[in-house]
């Protein structure tokens, strides 16, 4: 039986924003934000900036546009950069890392997509004119194609250590981090230092309908700021856009917890199913499940869309659920009713 109402578990990125958030954005006070006269896209950048320990910030409309914006200010044509095979960089971003930095990725491979210290240090190429420059080292956390786990905050910190002494700059992918932060209880002032740059994304788990901030030194920003012009990013009277980053801060990042609980009920639903091989670990808000051999998922997408719940295929035998802000524990326990076919 159809649902009323559609339940979407596609992304964490569906979300509407509340009553009161658009509220607060519509008493934003606007500027020019080329000229850095956007009075809120200021109050924003330093607001997060200083929350995460860092001199500056960088209010742009996406987290791809902070990630690439990060990278472009690194690399050089024909440098590097270490991450995994799972990477959202590299997997999602449309071949930003070449298109835009005119740079190679050295992969490593793990399905978690953590990657740790000793795997960096193998991968970090010689002094040989035959080989790229290894430029940069990225992580991503939460990690969307791990299942939205959290990395360890005892390996980020020999890894920030290791970059630190060589002199590579370590770039955080954060589109998910408010996510570990609660699952984790680690600071925000203290997670914050141990990287160059952090991209940190207010459209997914936090409820806004657009922007990221990229956040690092005065100098770093400055020129994050110049590519941000050449690439078209540059915004005008984007305040009222900022705004819904300020209220997200402010009132959507504890309750990043609900939706974790509810991601474990959806994965504990989601194993009792015949169909389902596997569950990879849930720690966050996102639910990988591995189906069977011989279903397919793409049949089964369409057959929960017909029944009312929006979910996404993710690779060959595997489909992909998000927790959010809308969605209820209610509708958590209809959608686990309708696995049961």
């Amino acid at each position: 039986m159809k649902l009323k109402k559609n339940i979407d578990l596609r992304s964490d990125t569906v979300t509407k924003p509340s009553l009161e958030m658009k509220d607060f954005m519509l008493d934003a006070a606007l500027g020019d934000d080329v000229f850095q006269d956007d009075p809120t896209v200021k109050e924003l950048e330093n607001k997060t900036a200083r929350m995460f320990g860092h001199e500056a910030g960088l209010f742009c409309s996406s987290g791809t546009m902070t990630n690439q914006i990060a990278l472009m200010v690194y690399l050089r044509p024909g440098d590097e950069v270490i991450c995994s095979s799972e990477a959202h960089i590299y997997n999602y971003e449309g071949g930003g890392i070449a298109r835009n930095s005119g740079a190679s990725a050295r992969l490593i491979n793990r399905n978690s997509g953590i990657i740790y210290l000793d795997e960096i240090i193998d991968n970090i190429n010689p002094d040989d004119i035959h080989y790229p420059v290894t430029n940069l080292v990225a992580l991503e956390n939460t990690i969307n194609r791990g299942g939205g786990i959290c990395y360890p905050i005892s390996e980020i910190e020999k890894i920030s250590k290791f970059c630190k002494s060589k002199n590579i700059p370590l770039h955080l992918d954060g589109a998910r981090l408010f996510n570990a932060l609660v699952k984790t209880g680690v600071k925000s002032n203290y997670i914050g230092p141990l990287f160059d740059s952090i991209s940190i994304c207010f459209s997914k788990g936090l409820g806004a309908p657009v922007g990221s901030v990229l956040v690092g030194s005065n100098e770093f920003i400055q020129k994050a700021r110049r590519v941000r012009k050449v690439i078209g990013g540059g915004m005008r009277q984007v305040g009222m856009l900022a705004a819904a980053g300020i209220y997200a801060l402010e009132n959507n990042i504890e309750r990043l917890a609900v939706d974790h609980r509810h991601a474990i009920l959806l994965a504990e639903g989601l194993r009792s199913c015949s169909w389902i091989d596997n569950v990879m670990k849930v720690e966050t808000n996102i639910v990988i499940g591995h189906m069977k051999e011989g279903f397919q998922n793409s049949n089964f997408v369409k057959k929960l869309q017909k029944l009312g719940v929006s979910i996404v295929s993710f690779g060959k035998g595997r489909i992909r659920m998000v927790t959010h802000l809308d969605v209820s524990k209610k509708d958590i326990d209809k959608v686990i009713s309708l696995l049961k076919f």
